[in-house]
């Protein structure tokens, strides 16, 4: 059987790069983490590491059991954290992972519940978009994902719960001075000019609606940083869509904005596995439920 401190330190060394960074993470010493490795290729039989140079790097077989070896472990302490949020949830962790706009606008309220009525509880959250976010929820490296859809009727994989939190309505932002002719026809008053896109789904949502509209945006820059995306606007730059949850997050006083209707994402939470739920996600999705 193989030893799950063996396997955590075959993860650290992939994940830092060299043996000298992963006992500095693990709080090993170097020869420690060495001796680790060495039993860890007895075990399994195989070469997991090589020199290269003053370092080493994994080997095809080290990189396959440190990627198997990094969902067990994740899977390991989620159960361990789930038995300890038995005990009346005064102990814990629970993970979160959502997308910018979420962090910026109704997570935070979420954590406040949290912190204010489970005070043992800890939250975790990782700031990523939603297939990275579905990724790290099918791992078991987080309990709760936070993501946005436009589509509302296509299924998820087998396995993963959709808990609906809002509908999110998309704005057409632009500059002042730009043709403003109502939200009926304000994507086609524009399709002329430049574009600026989002993330992956934000852009493919944004081609969606343009093709509509009738006609094809010409993108002239792509950026998910909210932020960039208003300056470029407020600049001249260019026009794009962005949801209502972006724009509570950040509103660049040079922008305009209009309401674009049939434009909306379904933002979910989703979790693993059919309900009951480990209490400590339950209450999790209890306090994003209640932060709006």
């Amino acid at each position: 059987m193989l030893d799950v401190v063996r396997l955590r330190v075959l993860v650290a060394v992939a994940r830092r790069g060299s043996l000298t960074a992963a006992a500095q993470e693990l709080h090993y010493s170097q020869p420690s983490v060495s001796h680790h490795l060495a039993r860890l290729e007895a075990e399994t039989g195989a070469k997991l590491v090589q020199r290269a140079g003053r370092g080493i790097r994994l080997t095809e077989a080290g990189r396959l059991l440190a990627e198997r070896a990094a969902d067990i472990i994740a899977r390991l302490d989620a159960t361990a954290d789930e038995l300890a949020a038995h005990v009346g949830l005064r102990s814990g962790r629970v993970r979160l992972a959502a997308f910018p706009s979420a962090i910026g606008t109704f997570v935070p309220e979420a954590a406040a519940r949290l912190a204010r009525d489970h005070p043992g509880l800890r939250l975790d959250i990782t700031e990523t978009e939603p297939p990275e976010a579905l990724r790290l929820l099918r791992s078991g490296r987080v309990d709760v994902a936070v993501i946005f859809r436009y589509d509302d009727t296509a299924p998820e994989d087998n396995g993963i719960s959709m808990v609906h939190l809002l509908d999110d309505p998309s704005y057409l932002v632009s500059s002042p001075g730009t043709p403003q002719d109502g939200p009926s026809s304000g994507l086609a008053a524009h399709a002329g000019g430049q574009w600026i896109a989002g993330c992956d789904r934000c852009r493919s949502h944004l081609l969606d609606m343009c093709a509509k509209a009738g006609f094809a945006p010409r993108l002239s820059f792509t950026s998910d940083d909210i932020v960039a995306v208003q300056a470029l606007v407020a600049a001249g730059m260019g026009v794009t869509l962005l949801p209502g949850l972006a724009l509570r997050a950040h509103r660049h006083p040079g922008v305009v904005t209009t309401e674009i209707p049939g434009s909306t994402r379904h933002v979910h939470a989703a979790v693993y596995g059919e309900p009951p739920h480990p209490p400590a996600t339950r209450t999790l999705l209890a306090a994003l439920r209640e932060s709006f």
